[in-house]
Order: structure tokens, then sequence, then C-alpha cells
């Protein structure tokens, strides 16, 4: 029994094989994909060696003087209610993304089962998938997040605020993948591999999945990034993780203190920085990733 081999797995394969020259050439070729991964990597080396400085402790209330202008024992300050900011900003950069690492992987995950079932066997779980994506699409998504983290708001852990996120975080990645598998299924290779004996299990897992692998890794940077945004959204109004010093927790309880009324510059102004660095450089990294996924802008190395 032969096995059908896509064309295109051979492109694919080159661009995640493990030739040092070759990455070196195609990572100059792509600077923003090199721009994006250099800024994440800053900031997950603040995170490292901060933690590593600063003991935790440092992040809790009256662990110093409230109102700290930044000095050589506190470069960044503290705040109102005496944490020193510096410590909030690393363990809340962590805190942060793994919400959208959490969710992202959990979205993504769960949109492709449903996106490769919809999109591949067609005919019922393709118009009931179909129709409660479309459904799901036209409702706000904010505020249903709002609903369910209302509801479970008392003790409100960093996880569950990453699961609530993710109980919405499917239904982009399902539509978007579905159309893919619903053009790749039509393919050539598809058929001859149908023909050959292989069941769809096996096309899906040998075919298909190969193939959407760069699209499916673009389409998970892009589930972060949203988490992400959803999670500050949510933390801003108050509806997260009240004990645990995230970004968008911080942003709240500048908005709650008045911090910008009180002329606490240093207070506001680091997480709104690490907040817009952190969201360049995954639109880098996505810009990146798209170049290698879509065939009309990958460059020749």
């Amino acid at each position: 029994m032969t096995t059908a081999v896509s064309p295109s797995r051979f492109g694919i394969e080159r661009y995640l094989s493990g030739n040092p020259l070759f990455v070196y050439r195609y990572m100059r070729r792509n600077p923003l994909l090199v721009g994006g991964l250099a800024i994440l990597l800053a900031l997950f080396l603040f995170w490292a060696i901060g933690s590593l400085l600063l003991p935790i402790d440092e992040t809790r209330p009256l662990s110093a003087p409230a109102r700290l202008r930044p000095s050589m024992e506190y470069p960044l300050g503290t705040d109102e209610v005496g944490r020193n900011i510096l410590a909030v900003m690393i363990a809340g950069t962590a805190l942060t993304l793994r919400i959208g690492l959490i969710a992202g992987a959990v979205g993504v995950g769960i949109g492709a089962v449903i996106a490769f079932v919809a999109g591949y066997y067609r005919g019922l779980p393709d118009t009931i998938i179909r129709g409660a994506v479309d459904t799901l699409q036209t409702v706000p998504g904010l505020l249903i997040l709002i609903i369910i983290a209302a509801s479970v708001r008392s003790g409100l852990t960093v996880d569950q605020m990453a699961l609530i996120i993710a109980t919405l975080a499917w239904v982009t990645p399902a539509r978007t993948i579905r159309a893919q598998v619903l053009t790749l299924r039509e393919r050539t290779y598809v058929d001859i591999a149908r023909q050959s004996g292989m069941s769809g299990i096996e096309i899906i897992f040998k075919e298909l999945m190969p193939n959407l692998m760069p699209y499916m890794v673009a389409s998970f940077v892009l589930a972060v990034a949203a988490a992400i945004l959803a999670s500050i959204g949510l933390e801003a109004l108050g509806l997260g993780p009240l004990e645990s010093p995230t970004l968008g927790m911080t942003i709240y309880w500048n908005i709650y203190f008045g911090s910008l009324l009180l002329g606490l510059w240093w207070w506001w102004a680091p997480p709104i920085v690490i907040i817009v660095l952190l969201f360049v450089g995954l639109f880098l990294v996505t810009a990146g990733l798209d170049e290698w996924a879509n065939p009309r802008l990958r460059r020749r190395v």
C-alpha cells in the first residue's frame, strides 16, 4: 500500500529542518520574526533575571513605604499600598503571559480538533459546528467573558482566569483552520491518499496537519495575543485575580487609587510600556510566521 505524500510537505520540512545555515539565512530575510522574538526574549530575560534578584514578597502590600519615587533601592518606586513596582512588573509579566499561553493553547487545541472534523468530514458535523461558530461570532465576546468572570469572581486564580478566556478562544481558530482544511481536502495528494486506503484520521494527521502546521502556529500566536488583551480588559474592570500582580490588575489598582490624578507616573507607566512591548513582539512574530505559512509571501532563501 502506497502512502500519499504532499508535494508541499517537503517545503515545510525544509523550513523546519535543523540546518543551522539555512535557519540563519532565513532569519536574516525575515526581520519581522527576528524583531518579535528579540522583544519576547528581552521580556523573558527581564522576568528570569529579575525573579532571581528580587524576592516575591516585595509584590505584596506594605512590603515597603508607600508612594516612594524611583531610587537606587526601588528603581520603579512603590505604589499606593507599598509594593515594589519593579517586583510587580517582573511577576506580572510572567503571570500575564501565562494566561495568554494557557488560553491560547486550549483555544487553538479545541478549535483545531473542531476544524479538522468539520472541514474534512463535512455533512452534519460541519453544519452544526459552522452554525455554532457563526452564532458565537455575532455575540460580543467580552460581554460573555464579563458575565462568566463576574459569576466566579470570588477567589479567582490566574489559571481559572485563563480557562475562562479559553471558553471563547477556540471560535476564531476553528473558523480559520476549517477554511484551510476545506481547501486542502480537495488537493490531489489527499485524493491519492483516500484511494490508497488511508482512513480519515490518518489523512488528517499525515497529510493535512503537517501542511497546516505553520498556519496553526501563527494562529496560536494570535490566540495568545487575543487572550492577553481579553484578560487585561477583564482585569481592568476588577474581574481578575485580585491577589495576583498581573499587568491587568496593576492597571485596575491604578484606576482604583487614581494614580494619574495623584501624579504617580512611575506606577501607571511601567505596565503600559510592558504591555505595548508584549503586543508589538507578538505582532511581529505573527507577521513573520505569516510569511512562513503563506506561500505567496514566503521569500526564497
